[in-house]
């Protein structure tokens, strides 16, 4: 299995990854935003390959100030195997090079798979802190 950045041809495969991982849609999830985040930042996107299709993503956004990371997504097929934490184990490790002293992850409250993965990996929820979003 490699990890590295995605590339322009990996946009529709990470996108149906995305949707056979059950991740929750955003208005972003289309080829143009995906365009758009690796022309800005072409190693922010990374994916996890096998037999040279795409079965595991994550993005790590750097904004100067803080390291995020989004769109945390393993195949269904490939859960259980340690691949979630092989990726954000990349993730963290690219924003603290670039940087990073704080990190923040955005993860959906009702995913319990998901609120489990982050509750073992050693990241604190916060709880005293709402989040508001536009668009």
């Amino acid at each position: 299995m490699l990890i590295r950045p995605a590339r322009s041809e990996d946009i529709e495969e990470v996108l149906a990854l995305w949707s056979v991982a059950e991740a929750e849609p955003t208005r972003t999830d289309d080829a143009t935003s995906l365009e758009l985040l690796l022309r800005h930042d072409p190693s922010s996107l990374l994916v996890a390959e096998v037999d040279g299709r795409p079965v595991g993503t994550v993005v790590s956004g750097w904004d100067g100030w803080r390291g995020s990371i989004y769109r945390l997504a393993v195949h269904p097929e490939y859960r259980r195997q340690g691949l979630a934490r092989r990726l954000l184990s990349e993730a963290e490790s690219r924003l603290t090079k670039l940087g990073a002293k704080r990190m923040q992850a955005i993860v959906v409250a009702s995913d319990h798979r998901a609120v489990g993965f982050w509750e073992a990996s050693g990241w604190d929820g916060q709880v005293d802190r709402l989040r508001f979003v536009k668009g």
